[in-house]
């Protein structure tokens, strides 16, 4: 257990080119989500805070479920190198455009095309493990095709694109704000 993200987890976690990202509904019948991020797409905002550029997909668990009840969980796992594992547990909320906080936040981020939110997330349990599970992978490049899909669709293909898959979640939670009539 650690206090705060000091410099060596901070170091570890940008280092690390995919974090998981878990959240999950209130309801016991909901969905639980767990996401792949990638990209150079995570901030270290504070000595327990951390943002993520959220970019358009296909579903919208994670905003759902943050506006529920904003439980979330990060895992960064050591691919190379020392075995580590490094998991934020906290509270996160969607940080939306139109929102305060959003070009703050946003001047943090990488220029990625298909930013929908920022997640943002205040972490109350900080921990590290071992990771001896975690197989060894070479990380050959990042994938082109979530920022070129949203380069082509442009700005208003990506709205009209969140207004019809990103109204809700799997579970029927609201999600994207844009999206709500």
């Amino acid at each position: 257990m650690h206090d705060t993200i000091d410099s060596a987890i901070k170091e570890f976690i940008l280092r690390q080119k995919m974090f998981f990202v878990a959240t999950a509904p209130l309801a016991a019948e909901g969905r639980v989500n767990l996401s792949p991020k990638g990209l150079d797409s995570l901030r270290v905002l504070g000595p327990r805070t951390v943002a993520y550029a959220d970019l358009v997909g296909s579903g919208v668990e994670t905003i759902a479920h943050l506006k529920e009840n904003g439980r979330i969980v990060l895992m960064f796992c050591a691919f190379d190198g020392a075995p580590k594992i490094v998991r934020l547990h906290g509270r996160g909320e969607s940080v939306e455009p139109g929102h305060a906080d959003f070009e703050p936040l946003r001047r943090e981020m990488p220029d990625l095309p298909g930013l929908r939110s920022i997640i943002r997330v205040e972490c109350d349990r900080i921990s590290d493990s071992c990771g001896f599970g975690v197989p060894l992978y070479e990380f050959i490049g990042d994938r082109s095709q979530l920022t070129a899909y949203a380069e082509k669709k442009g700005p208003e293909g990506l709205r009209q694109y969140q207004l019809d898959h990103n109204a809700e979640s799997l579970d029927g939670l609201p999600g994207v704000e844009l999206a709500k009539p």
